[in-house]
């Protein structure tokens, strides 16, 4: 990972945030879309970077843990609450 300076702060490319918290491209977008996570910044109007207080974000949220039974996890199965 290779730390880019801007204005004397640091920030990680996308890519560097998919290697070392382990996600593909495919996951880190619709997470920025949503917004479940920083949209980031676009540095030279290409790559997509974030500050390290950013990356952090996204790696807790990418290792966040949900109860099993969680709402969400029933709609996406089709159990019912009652079952």
């Amino acid at each position: 990972m290779m730390p880019i300076e801007i204005a004397g702060v640091e920030h990680l490319t996308a890519t560097d945030i998919q290697r070392e918290v382990g996600v593909v491209r495919q996951i880190l977008w619709p997470w920025r879309r949503a917004p479940k996570i920083s949209h980031g910044r676009r540095y030279r109007d290409k790559a997509i970077v974030f500050t390290r207080a950013e990356a952090v974000a996204i790696r807790e949220y990418s290792n966040r843990l949900q109860p099993a039974a969680s709402p969400l996890l029933s709609r996406q199965t089709g159990a019912s609450a009652t079952a």
